[in-house]
């Protein structure tokens, strides 16, 4: 019963979603994975100090007063899945007719694999393969936008890590964590291997030629900026206390020019064995991350602005204003970002592999693609 609820509840308001033959009906764009893509941090449009009333307009789940709704933004998903209303594949524009948000915070491989072969429900909801299946019979399904591995890898458990080694250890995280991804990345990236072929297999079972439609599997963006690019010294606790951004510059560098590079050159791999379109967001939050020195808190004086603010979610350890799941995301800005990449993208031959930036000081209009490195 799991499943024609949840695509049902997808697909509300949506162009038609009678039953047609495969390849028929309205088309669709389908995103499937994990948090990066399923809108998590979506609520926020920058990063405020202001704890009361839409924290300086940045807030999109206030209603007035102290009171918040997410549903406002994660709809039904609130709290879980965290589907946001400008998750990257509802950001993306005219790219089919219907788009479809299969993805969900926290998911992993064995989340988006089919039930029959190894798939593990999640949230209440069946394995994001099966889901598939469901539109695939009654859209003409377009693109499909992948993003998974990450929590293969234990993203969550590495920012918790680098975070409490810089706020409570006093020491680095960079040497254990690199040992740690090490032992995991060659099973993380069978997972995600593993995805695209459970995905084209649910396609061919309903009645698709591979190349009806395209895969686009993406790597992620770096949340937080370089040690030298941080507007926060680390001798004192601005990293911590103002700025959402508790890591050591040696940790920082790290994570933007050593894990994020790694995982996006073996995702690159994967997306060039399985015959699926490579799109690299390394890059994609460049002077817009947490702390850069580039863009701004939001206060009462400096208002949200996709131009100047951050675009993504500051580590939130306490929950003064909201779920810390939500940190180290792309936000509200970020997302859109990421939308008119993906847009980008499919408009390019289906067999190029790119990487999408963004021009500083502008807002989602201004990403542009290079060819993936």
């Amino acid at each position: 019963m799991v499943l024609p609820l949840a695509v049902g509840a997808l697909l509300a308001g949506g162009a038609g979603t009678s039953a047609a033959s495969s390849g028929s009906g309205p088309t669709a764009v389908v995103s499937m994975g994990d948090s990066y893509i399923s809108g998590e941090a979506g609520r926020w449009k920058g990063n405020s100090l202001t704890n009361t009333g839409s924290r300086n307009g940045t807030d999109r789940a206030w209603v007035s007063g102290s009171v918040y709704d997410p549903a406002k933004v994660y709809g039904t998903t609130a709290g879980g899945c965290h589907r946001s209303d400008s998750a990257e594949v509802r950001s993306a524009g005219a790219i089919a007719d219907v788009a479809v948000n299969l993805a969900c915070s926290g998911a992993i491989s064995q989340n988006v694999f089919r039930a029959a072969n190894g798939g593990v429900a999640f949230k209440g909801e069946a394995p994001q393969a099966d889901q598939l299946a469901a539109v695939a019979a009654s859209h003409d399904v377009k693109v499909i936008a992948l993003s998974i591995g990450g929590n293969d890898l234990g993203f969550a458990d590495i920012i918790k890590k680098c975070a409490l080694d810089f706020s409570l250890w006093y020491s680095y995280c960079y040497d254990d964590q690199q040992v740690a991804v090490d032992g995991k990345i060659d099973a993380a990236m069978a997972g995600v291997g593993k995805s695209v072929d459970e995905i084209r297999a649910v396609m061919r079972a309903a009645g698709y030629a591979d190349s009806a439609y395209r895969i686009v599997l993406q790597s992620y963006p770096s949340p937080i900026p370089r040690g030298a690019e941080n507007r926060y010294t680390q001798s004192d606790w601005s990293r911590l206390n103002t700025g959402g951004c508790p890591f050591w510059n040696r940790d920082s560098d790290w994570a933007r020019d050593s894990l994020v590079p790694q995982i996006a050159n073996r995702i690159k791999g994967v997306a060039a064995a399985k015959g699926v379109q490579f799109l690299d967001l390394r890059d994609m939050l460049q002077g817009r991350e947490v702390c850069a020195k580039t863009s701004k808190l939001v206060s009462s004086t400096v208002p949200a602005s996709a131009q100047t603010s951050e675009w993504a979610r500051w580590i939130d350890s306490s929950e003064t204003q909201s779920l810390v799941q939500e940190s180290m995301h792309p936000n509200h800005y970020g997302q859109q970002a990421a939308g008119r990449c993906l847009a980008l993208t499919v408009a390019q031959p289906a067999s190029s592999g790119v990487s999408c930036k963004n021009t500083a000081g502008g807002d989602a209009t201004g990403m542009y693609l290079t060819p993936a490195s």
